[in-house]
């Protein structure tokens, strides 16, 4: 069978923050020194090699990039400076777009002036519907109750509907990675009874992230588990308690200590990441892309107003409450959006290589253990 080389997949993957690629001349030390690799998954090297190459539809079907968490020890060792671990950060970047059905991912990281603008204009529109959808039936002195300026079940519903979609669109892309991954590859057949032997690993990996902190790096374990934990604690509570955590101005601690725990991760872990980006102080930090900028930025937004809103309304400042609830609606709708076409798209996608690596694992042992034992059943 042909195999189809892309000479300009270098080049197309700068755009990703893959700039030295060139420089590597495969050594092998990268994944010597990776915590991760082993005889059925080597990587940075092999991922180095089929980028070199131009296989473009190999690296489009590995799982490869996913299984790296970007410690930067390959990075620190190679001797010719090919940042490995940067290579493999911008083929997460690509594959996500790869994924996407709506070009959006590709735009979003191909040109940050389309990411901004659009970013802006989706801010900008919120913040434009949220206070016309406000003066229309309600009135801004007023933040809870009758005659709220944003009533609760309004803003209920609203989540729902854009949960919702946001949903559908990220579940399209993931079927759409399954089908890369486990179908398009061709590495191995995969029974359905193996899918549900090992579901269990989905939900191991995504809440406990293990693989990273096997990496050796236990600090940057923990921040990225306290934006996580923070995050999704926090979408719990507004998609399922939003209602009783808007009323007030009385605290209900048995909610908003909760609230208050997942702020608290939020603003440090943002506050953190930014501040090693900015000053490049760790070695996966050396290069930052304006996504990865935007990404924080925007979730340093949505915390810190989130903690505005509540303080003024729990202070008896309704107006100053509502004011900062349309800034803080705005900029959840404009970071939220972005969710199936960005960054926050690996909180998705890593747990699930994780999970396919482990099915494609088991079902490669299984068929070496039938090739083994075919010569014996022949010569009985």
């Amino acid at each position: 069978m042909a195999i189809r080389v892309n000479p300009k997949l270098i080049d197309q993957l700068e755009r990703y923050g893959a700039d030295d690629v060139k420089n590597c001349y495969h050594c092998g030390n990268c994944s010597a020194v990776c915590p991760h690799t082993d005889e059925t998954y080597v990587f940075p090297r092999r991922s180095m090699r089929l980028l070199q190459m131009g296989l473009e539809r190999k690296l489009e079907t590995s799982l490869l990039p996913w299984l790296c968490y970007y410690c930067g020890q390959c990075s620190e060792q190679c001797p010719r400076d090919a940042q490995p671990g940067e290579t493999m950060m911008s083929l997460r970047r690509w594959l996500i777009s790869r994924y996407d059905f709506t070009g959006l991912a590709r735009r979003y990281y191909e040109s940050p002036l389309f990411e901004f603008g659009a970013t802006l204009l989706v801010l900008l529109a919120t913040a434009a519907g949220l206070l016309l959808f406000g003066y229309s039936r309600g009135d801004i002195r007023v933040y809870d109750g009758a005659g709220a300026f944003l009533p609760s079940p309004a803003i209920h519903l609203f989540d729902y509907v854009l949960g919702a979609t946001v949903l559908a669109f990220l579940g399209v892309n993931v079927v759409r990675m399954w089908w890369l991954i486990m179908v398009k590859s061709r590495e191995v057949d995969v029974p359905a009874w193996l899918y549900l032997k090992r579901l269990y690993l989905l939900p191991v990996h995504f809440v406990t992230q293990m693989r990273y902190a096997r990496c050796g790096e236990r600090w940057s374990w923990l921040v990225h588990m306290g934006l996580v934990f923070g995050y999704v604690t926090m979408l719990v509570l507004i998609l399922v308690y939003l209602e009783p955590l808007q009323a007030g101005p009385a605290i209900d601690w048995r909610l908003h200590v909760f609230g208050y725990l997942a702020s608290v991760g939020l603003l440090g872990a943002t506050t953190y990441l930014l501040y090693s980006r900015a000053g490049k102080r760790r070695t996966q930090h050396q290069h930052t892309q304006f996504s990865d900028w935007m990404f924080l930025i925007l979730l340093l937004v949505v915390a810190a107003t989130g903690v505005l809103q509540h303080l003024a309304h729990r202070l008896g400042y309704p107006m100053a409450a509502n004011v900062v609830y349309v800034v803080h609606l705005s900029a959840v709708v404009a970071w939220f959006s972005r969710y199936p076409f960005t960054k926050w798209a690996h909180i998705v996608y890593r747990p699930l290589a994780m999970y396919f690596g482990e099915i494609r694992r088991e079902a490669l042992a299984a068929r070496a253990r039938v090739s083994v034992a075919a010569p014996k059943l022949q010569r009985i």
